[in-house]
Parts: structure tokens; C-alpha cells; sequence
């Protein structure tokens, strides 16, 4: 195809441009070239010592332009997703799947990057070279380049196929909360509902040309209804929805229904790791990861769990009580949770995520969020109108440090339809050294699920969507601000994955300390500061509930990792035992039987985090501890947050997580940080 957008280079994607017919061809003819191109790369390395410019940049190249290609493919996938780009995207992931699988197999190029490894040109290597060249080694290794052929076949065959099972798994979960919706005719049946919630209720109806209200299963739908809405009945019947999403229950059982997919793809997993010589998936899983062995995360987990344990139950104890004797809920049920939840926090810190809202319009949220950065790391931002965008309400910055520029971003801050759900950073660019000496500048995508701006007015942010906010710019704050031009390592690559969280949860600490919030927030209308009694309140209803989040976090965790370490062809039922069994032990809350949250937990199916979901607190670990250095120097202190961008942001996967951890704090890491910012009382 003559003029196909993404088989041209440009700085940014030109957004405009891209058709959905122009996607496989594209992806077809880069392949193909690039299978050529890597085919005499390894010839050449055969014939004469490899060199790092002879073979791993000119590699680097290749790679740089599919990624240029497909990135703006899979992002407009899961941002502006219609059934013409569905069918490309998903025709592109098998030959994807193919090129990957007979690329880390090519034992030509392995043999080159073992040769470049022995050989005295690996001393004069800097050491993100070196880096990038063991981590190959070893990725050629997972990849099965010494198994025999027809193990070789087998490995491609199973990773084609979960590629395609887990674009299914995601396409289900989309589908199925697209798939349900209730209109309202009365305002009445939606008593209890802030008017921020019934403008955006209001709003889904009327783009879909009718009258009252429409509640759907987007998050900023449903988690007003089921933390606010009076009538019980309405609770129950959205919060059924929502966790029978894609399952065999429910309002829309078995249309969508995800447990075959979950069988096959545990199954097809746990056979992939016996094929590269791992007892489980989970110690396949942790060979990438900064955690050495399967009970060192399940120490971890029990451990924190212990900890937490006692309180959680004491937690839940008094909202049950409360529930009972203020709200007559004589039998507290999960869609009372939320709801009873709140009424308990503003009972007792007088205090809600509705009074907050008007204190962070987005445009003041993502200002101060630039401030706080500014100040952090000594960086400017600024608004590009001419970038190519996707959808209108798509912003794009340049970030500029003495006034050159060193990265850029797109904002995306607002759910719409077509939009998968969450809120994530992905690469657009990675920053990198050309083989023409010029430096490609990093390029992050940053999505979220805000509520859209109804009425002229300015979208008005939860706290906890602030902080979401805040989380996902840290991730970008790491692909961003590397120093790194080696892509293996440069960014979020190479980084462990149960330490890629650090950076994310770190600078969710800003949005509780007054120096923060007093550049994130103002009153909408009358530009005041957050008064300090709303402050006062809001620190003090920080650790609500805390223990009852973090065994949440950890029956996540522990499902998860025993879901990978334990079951080898785990049946539907055998899922929902485990799942069952985890709840049993660690949970302190009621649950329905119903409840099919396996069939929507994408992190695991769906994305990167199959038996790595502990991460999350393995990772906030250090991110309390880096922030109590913080504590220790002051908020804002200069020569800190100096350290922080060069000893852990700057670094990127260029060295161990372990021993930039150490860099930064002087010392390994500690839990007693994440328990105090927690307020866990140490069991």
C-alpha cells in the first residue's frame, strides 16, 4: 500500500493519517524486512567479530521501527476502539506472536550476541551495554533458543495462542461492560447521589438520545451508585453487574464469559514453563523479577497479612456495628460495603470525596501536578497544540529541561465509549541513541477514566482520582526523565517488575502533604486553598480502613500467585476454590457466591502482571521507604529529589533494582515505612 502513514518515520504519530486498512500491511512489510535485515545481521556476525555497532544497534534500529509502527496501533486500540481496528489489531498479534517467538529462537543472532559476550569487544562497553547485552542472553534463554526443534514449534505455538486468548480476555471484559447499562426516569430512584454523579449519569444518557439518566459499568458510573445510591436494590442490582462482568453469572451470563479462556491460558502457562525447565510459571515469572524464589514472595505476602490481619478484622467489626445500628443493615452485604463505608467516614472525619471535588478541577490538578514536578526535578512543561492527536480531549506536552526539550507526553484524561477501563502509561518513543548519533527523545502515552467535563464547567476530580493521576505521571516521570540511550534499558525497560511500581507509588505522597495539595488544589469557584480543618480531615481519614485495603491487595496477590504456582490445568471450579479458599483465610469482609472477579482481572489475563501481582506491595515497600527520606529532609527538599531522579529514575533498567535502592537510601529496604504511612499497628 503506496502512502501508509506507518511505514514513514515522524516524530510523533501522525494520528490523523492512520486507517485501520493500513495497519496489517504495514506490520506485514516491517516484519518481513525486518526477518531479512537480522538474517544478515547474523550472517555478518559469523563472518567477523560482532561489535556493538555491527550488531546490537543496528538491532536496536529495527526494533525502533516496528515499535514506531505498532505502538500508535495498540493505543488507539484500547483508546478508540472500533470493530474495523479490533479485527486489524487482533490479525496483527499472531504474526506478532510468530515474529517475537522466532526472534528470541534465532540462534544465529544468539550465537552473535554469545560471541559479542566472550569476546574483549564486551570490556569496552559502557555498562547500560553491557546490561542490554546479558539481558538479551537471558531473554534469548526464556525464549527457548537451546530447546530442540519441536519444542522450539511447541513454545511458538503456545505463545501465538496466549497472545491471542489474552486480547480475547480483554475484549470480553470490554464488551461485557459495554453490554449493560439501566436507564433512570426519576431522579428520586437515584436519591443519595451527589449532583456531580447525576450530571455524568445525565450525560450518558443524552449521547445516547434519551431522557433521565443512564448508569453503566464505567467506573465513573458505577462506583457513584454503589458508594452513595440510598436505595439498597439499585446497589445490589449495579454491584451484580459489575462482578459478574464476563462470567457465567449475572445479567449478560455466558455471553461473554471468560472462564475458558482463564482454563486454556493457565494451562498453555504452566506448559511453557515446563518447557524452558521451570517447575511452575510463578519461578518462570520471578526469573525477570528483583524477588528470588516463590516463598520469598509468599513470606512476604503471609507476613504482611499477619500484620494486618487483626486490624482489618477490628475495622470491619466496627462498620459492621455501625452499619447496624446507624443505617439498620442488620446483614451487611458487598454491596453495603462501599456504601457504609462512606457514611462511617463522614461520621467520623466529617469528610467525603464529593466535598472535595470542588477543591480539584482537573485543570488546576494537572497545573499543580507540573509545579510539584518542577519543583521536584527542576523540569518545565509545556502544551504543544500542533502535536497530532487522536480524540479532541487529548492534550500533548513537552517536558523541558533549561528550556530544551527532553521528552513529551499525551493526556488522556477522560472515559468515553470505546475506551477500555483503568488508567496505565505505555511507551509512545523510547529514549535512544540513533545510529546517525542523534538522540530520539522519550514519548509516553498517560490514560485515564476521569469524569468528562459536563455543561461548560471544568471536570471535578475524587482525591482518589488525584492520586490516580499522580501514580500513572510517576510511571511516565520514569520513561521520561531516563538518562539512558540504550532502549534495552532506557525508561521503564529492563526495570524488575516488582520494582516498576516505586516511581508510580512514590508520587502518590504528594496528595496528602500541604505543600502539595497547595498547588494541586483550589476552590472551582472561588480559587481558595484547601482549608486546613478539610485538610486536617483528609489526613486523618488517610488510613480508613488501611487494613482492610492492604488484605485486599494481598488476596489479589496470593490468588494470583498461587493460581500460577499451584495449579498446573486448573478447571473453572478449581479457579473459584482457589479464589475461595484465599478469601477464606485472608478476607475479612462478607462475599456472594456470585462474585466472578477472576473473569475481569485483566492485570493477570490480560496485561503484565500473571503471577506478579504482588509487585504492587512489593513495590510499595520501597516507595514508602524512598518517600520517608523525603520526610526526613524535607517535602520538597532540593539535593533529595536530585538524588532520586539520578539514583532510581535516571537509571533506569541499567543496573539492578536492588542496588539503586540502595544507592538512593544508603541502605535495603525496610517495611516499616509502608506500615506507618499505613497506619498498621505492627502485629
Amino acid at each position: 500500500m503506496s502512502n501508509n502513514p506507518l511505514l514513514e518515520s515522524h516524530a510523533l504519530p501522525p494520528f490523523g493519517e492512520i486507517q485501520p486498512d493500513h495497519v496489517v500491511p504495514a506490520i506485514e512489510q516491517i516484519l518481513d524486512e525486518n526477518r531479512a535485515a537480522i538474517d544478515r545481521l547474523a550472517d555478518k556476525a559469523a563472518k567477523e567479530p560482532p561489535r556493538w555497532s555491527t550488531l546490537a544497534a543496528p538491532l536496536e534500529e529495527l526494533n525502533d521501527r516496528l515499535a514506531q509502527a505498532w505502538s500508535p496501533v495498540s493505543h488507539l486500540n484500547g483508546t478508540m476502539n472500533t470493530p474495523a481496528l479490533r479485527e486489524a489489531y487482533q490479525t496483527c498479534l499472531a504474526m506478532l506472536s510468530d515474529y517475537g517467538t522466532w526472534l528470541g529462537q534465532h540462534e544465529g543472532l544468539f550465537r552473535a550476541y554469545q560471541a559479542l559476550k566472550d569476546s574483549p569487544a564486551y570490556s569496552d562497553l559502557d555498562h547500560a551495554q553491557r546490561r542490554s547485552v546479558d539481558n538479551t542472553l537471558r531473554d534469548f534463554r526464556l525464549a527457548g533458543v537451546d530447546l530442540p526443534a519441536e519444542k522450539k514449534q511447541r513454545y511458538g505455538e503456545i505463545q501465538a495462542r496466549l497472545s491471542a486468548l489474552s486480547n480475547s480476555f480483554s475484549n470480553n471484559v470490554l464488551d461485557a461492560t459495554q453490554a449493560w447499562h439501566k436507564d433512570v426516569d426519576d431522579a428520586k430512584s437515584l436519591d443519595g447521589l451527589p449532583e456531580s454523579a447525576l450530571d455524568t449519569l445525565k450525560a450518558n444518557a443524552e449521547a445516547k438520545n434519551v431522557d433521565g439518566y443512564r448508569i453503566t459499568l464505567d467506573f465513573p458510573s458505577f462506583f457513584p451508585v454503589v458508594t452513595y445510591a440510598n436505595d439498597r436494590d439499585l446497589r445490589r442490582e449495579v454491584y451484580t453487574a459489575f462482578v459478574t462482568r464476563a462470567s457465567d453469572q449475572g445479567p449478560n451470563a455466558g455471553e461473554y464469559d471468560n472462564a475458558q479462556n482463564i482454563e486454556e491460558i493457565l494451562a498453555l502457562r504452566h506448559e511453557l514453563a515446563g518447557l524452558l525447565g521451570f517447575e511452575t510459571y510463578a519461578d518462570y515469572s520471578l526469573a525477570t523479577k528483583m524477588a528470588e524464589s516463590p516463598a520469598q514472595v509468599r513470606d512476604f505476602l503471609d507476613d504482611l497479612a499477619r500484620r494486618a490481619h487483626r486490624q482489618a478484622q477490628e475495622e470491619f467489626n466496627e462498620l459492621e456495628a455501625f452499619a447496624r445500628e446507624t443505617l439498620g443493615l442488620t446483614d451487611l452485604q458487598p454491596w453495603d460495603l462501599g456504601y457504609a463505608s462512606e457514611k462511617l467516614r463522614e461520621s467520623r472525619y466529617a469528610i467525603s470525596q464529593e466535598q472535595l471535588r470542588p477543591y480539584f478541577s482537573a485543570p488546576k490538578v494537572v497545573d499543580g501536578l507540573f509545579k510539584v514536578t518542577e519543583r521536584l526535578y527542576g523540569v518545565q512543561f509545556v502544551e504543544d497544540d500542533s502535536a497530532p492527536r487522536y480524540h479532541p480531549d487529548v492534550r500533548y506536552y513537552e517536558i523541558r529541561e533549561s528550556n530544551v526539550p527532553i521528552a513529551g507526553f499525551y493526556l488522556d484524561l477522560y472515559a468515553r465509549e470505546g475506551k477500555r477501563g483503568g488508567a496505565w502509561m505505555d511507551e509512545c518513543r523510547v529514549r535512544r541513541q540513533r545510529e546517525d548519533g542523534s538522540l530520539q527523545l522519550p514519548v509516553a502515552y498517560l490514560t485515564c477514566n476521569f469524569t468528562r467535563p459536563v455543561g461548560g464547567k471544568p471536570a471535578l476530580l475524587t482525591h482518589d482520582e488525584v492520586t490516580t493521576l499522580f501514580h500513572e505521571f510517576g510511571h511516565g516521570l520514569h520513561h521520561m526523565l531516563t538518562r539512558q540511550s540504550v532502549a534495552d534499558v532506557s525508561g521503564i525497560n529492563g526495570v524488575a517488575w516488582d520494582a516498576v511500581e516505586l516511581p508510580s507509588q512514590f508520587m502518590e505522597n504528594f496528595c496528602w502533604e500541604r505543600e502539595g495539595l497547595d498547588m494541586i488544589a483550589a476552590h472551582v469557584d472561588t480559587g481558595e486553598r484547601l482549608p486546613d480543618d478539610l485538610l486536617t480531615k483528609l489526613q486523618a481519614a488517610k488510613n480508613f480502613q488501611s487494613a482492610m485495603g492492604m488484605l485486599r491487595q494481598i488476596e489479589f496477590s496470593l490468588f494470583d500467585f498461587r493460581l500460577h504456582h499451584e495449579l498446573a490445568k486448573p478447571m473453572a471450579d478449581e479457579v473459584q476454590a482457589l479464589l475461595d479458599e484465599v478469601r477464606d483465610r485472608y478476607s475479612v469482609v462478607p462475599r456472594v457466591e456470585f462474585n466472578r472477579f477472576q473473569t475481569s482481572f485483566s492485570h493477570i489475563f490480560a496485561g503484565g502482571y500473571a503471577a506478579g501481582y504482588y509487585s504492587y506491595k512489593w513495590a510499595e515497600v520501597l516507595s514508602a521507604d524512598a518517600y520517608s527520606a523525603f520526610e526526613e529532609a524535607g517535602v520538597f527538599d532540593g539535593e533529595t529529589g536530585a538524588r532520586f531522579r539520578q539514583e532510581i529514575l535516571e537509571q533506569g533498567g541499567s543496573r539492578d533494582a536492588a542496588e539503586l535502592f540502595r544507592a538512593f537510601r544508603g541502605r535495603d529496604p525496610s517495611v516499616e515505612p509502608l506500615l506507618r504511612h499505613s497506619g498498621i499497628r505492627a502485629a
